[in-house]
């Protein structure tokens, strides 16, 4: 005979009855007359799951509900949960002890490349530290935690073309810099600034507006360019002297990484060097050194990243020759094979000869881009054997494609061979050719090359999803290493990175990621930096300076949006009906005026200008249009439609290159 499972609940509740004394199930809808809603699904757990089971799901439901309901505040940040939901926690990724942090610290402070306000952090214990990358303070005060300035004077300029008969913004003067600062505290997402005010205080203390400003107050507090006026400071302290630093010697509680073997103390690093007043002359310490990295046949998408290049920076190339002064590079790394696969011996003459024969690269191998612009092979081996940190210990490492803890373990290239492998599977991808058939590979090993390239050369690295939109000269300026942030969540983003070559910071992240599975994904980055508490010296830099519409597609600020106001990411390219005027009535003058770049995020597949989906760079490059219009199907769309921001900005880049226009500075490209 059968035992029938007995119910969890109490014999009162199991059944009810009616007025005529007829007994209901509890099942029935009767029971929403005397119990509540939570109180009625609580009764179903315990009849269907038992006590302990029942107690656990409902746990578990409360935990979702406050992760949803914080996920959706603006200013939400995700450590908040993990203070509720302690499991929910990463597990620490720290291999330093604390007298190593605070030599990283003194490092980079004593260097320059911490020209901030900002306080260093109480757990590395490291007061009243000389900053010769600050001013001093009138009364050589040290306020709290904060460096003392013994750097040079700052002059905030006014930037506008004293000619007023000039229409185009003036370009930065040689020697500014960036008080990124003041840009913070205009811009971050933090503290509930808005991406459309913060790219016009960045256009208005660019002088971007020249000509057209219609604000008539006092716009000084918007000023955040300065320039370095030297100073007599023979007599100040040596920097990290012991008469000026208090060093907290008290033992340490900061958490280690679990099962891991701590670096060896002291870390190894070179002496500090003090920040020189700046010279035209390139510094081979701090080059200014543009690095993209490419998998795959060239295509239109690094085209137009070279294109912004040349549109916006200060090259040279509106004069006959090109000046003494240090000017921006672009290097474009070409990895032309998969990530998973190794080059052959002629990998060199390879890579030339597909960029010769290929209509959208060949016109960069002109000889007037030679001084500018440099196509370099990406070499997996060799540029990990060139990083000191990584040349003895990364060939242990069972894979090197990690990305935010998830490991691809790929297979060697004879298993490829005898399973007959599909040259579009996963490990033989070379770039994305739709949303289906992502090169995931390639972008694991991106997140890695960037760090390298920094490290390795100095340098800014940008995605080859990026426009450049106007001159950085103030942003070389900046010393200090950055990224930006991820949105509205607290953590780095590299599409933009700079880090000092050889740099302290630099150090730490290759020895923390090769102890963590070589993992280099931006979340995994701000993991390392914040359980060290070294992430002021990666400063991260608000969205909006690099990435001003990701806010918007995310469905935040939409209220006041900027211009242009995009709900997706594909409005770049589809930009819709109800906006499609902008384009062409606004131009490049419309397209986030302010910001430094724009990243479009992907979109590998999607053309630029589908109506003219070939390089169109006039006579001088007709041989390599010809040969790209026959590789394109009759256009989809008329010429006469509507254009979307994409093809306007294509069309404005080309037509620079043409000699029908100036760039925004109102420069002419000099053959």
């Amino acid at each position: 005979m059968t035992r029938r499972r007995q119910s969890h609940l109490p014999l009162h509740i199991t059944a009810l009855d009616d007025s005529q004394g007829n007994s209901r199930h509890k099942h029935g809808w009767a029971v929403l007359n005397s119990f509540s809603y939570p109180r009625y699904l609580y009764i179903r757990l315990l009849s269907r799951l038992g006590r302990k089971r029942a107690n656990f799901v409902l746990a578990v439901l409360f935990a979702f509900v406050i992760f949803v309901f914080l996920s959706l505040q603006s200013n939400w940040d995700p450590d908040r949960i993990k203070n509720i939901l302690p499991f929910t926690a990463d597990s620490p990724t720290l291999v330093y002890r604390k007298e190593d942090l605070q030599r990283i610290w003194a490092f980079e402070i004593e260097s320059g490349h911490f020209p901030s306000t900002s306080s260093v952090p109480e757990q590395i214990g490291l007061k009243g530290i000389s900053n010769p990358g600050l001013p001093p303070l009138p009364d050589g005060e040290v306020r709290g935690q904060a460096t003392r300035g013994t750097g040079f004077m700052r002059v905030y300029p006014e930037i506008q073309h004293n000619n007023l008969s000039i229409a185009f913004p003036p370009r930065p003067a040689p020697g500014s810099i960036a008080d990124l600062d003041v840009v913070k505290q205009h811009c971050d997402f933090s503290s509930h600034k808005l991406v459309r005010d913060c790219l016009e205080v960045l256009r208005v203390g660019a002088g971007l507006d020249n000509g057209n400003r219609l604000r008539r107050e006092n716009l000084d507090d918007w000023k955040y360019i300065y320039l370095e006026q030297s100073r007599d400071y023979s007599n100040r302290p040596h920097v990290g002297s012991p008469s000026s630093v208090q060093i907290d010697s008290s033992p340490e509680t900061l958490l280690k990484k679990a099962g891991s073997e701590l670096e060896s103390s002291p870390i190894d690093l070179p002496t500090p060097s003090s920040p020189l007043p700046f010279s035209t002359a390139c510094d081979p310490d701090y080059p200014r050194i543009f690095h993209m990295y490419w998998t795959g046949p060239f295509t239109d998408k690094p085209y137009m990243a070279i294109l912004s290049f040349l549109y916006t920076q200060k090259t040279g190339l509106h004069l006959y020759e090109l000046p003494k002064e240090c000017g921006p590079v672009l290097w474009v790394w070409i990895n032309p094979v998969s990530a998973a696969s190794t080059l052959g011996p002629n990998a060199v003459d390879s890579m030339h000869k597909e960029l010769q024969s290929n209509p959208w690269a060949s016109p960069f191998l002109h000889d007037r881009f030679k001084d500018v612009l440099q196509f370099k092979l990406w070499n997996t081996t060799q540029q990990l054997d060139a990083i000191p940190e990584l040349r003895n210990e990364w060939r242990k490492m069972h894979t090197l494609f990690n990305t935010g803890g998830r490991i691809v373990n790929v297979p060697p290239e004879d298993h490829h061979k005898d399973m007959g492998s599909h040259p579009d599977d996963v490990f033989h991808r070379t770039g994305s050719k739709s949303s289906s058939s992502y090169d995931r590979l390639s972008v694991i090993l991106s997140d890695m090359a960037r760090f390298v390239l920094c490290h390795r050369f100095g340098g800014i690295y940008l995605d080859a999803d990026t426009i450049l939109l106007r001159d950085w000269e103030e942003v070389w300026g900046w010393r200090g290493g950055f990224a930006y942030r991820w949105s509205r969540l607290p953590r780095y983003n590299t599409a933009v990175l700079h880090m000092n070559k050889g740099s302290a910071i630099g150090t730490f992240l290759f020895r923390t990621a090769l102890k963590n599975n070589l993992d280099f994904h931006p979340m995994t980055i701000t993991r390392y930096l914040k359980d060290a508490y070294l992430d002021g010296l990666l400063l991260q830099l608000p969205d909006a300076l690099f990435d001003s519409a990701w806010l918007n597609t995310e469905n935040y600020q939409r209220e006041r949006p900027p211009q242009p106001f995009f709900k997706a990411f594909q409005d770049f390219f589809d930009t819709p009906a109800v906006s499609s005027a902008a384009p062409l009535a606004m131009g490049f003058d419309g397209f986030f005026r302010g910001a430094f770049s724009y990243h479009y995020h992907n979109f590998w597949w999607k053309p630029f200008d589908p109506s003219r989906n070939w390089p169109d760079l006039g006579e001088r490059f007709s041989a390599g249009e010809e040969a790209a219009r026959k590789l394109v199907p009759q256009p989809i769309n008329s010429d006469r439609e509507d254009l979307s921001w994409s093809a306007v900005l294509k069309r404005t880049f080309e037509s620079y290159i043409r000699g029908e226009r100036c760039n925004m500075y109102g420069e002419w490209l000099r053959w």
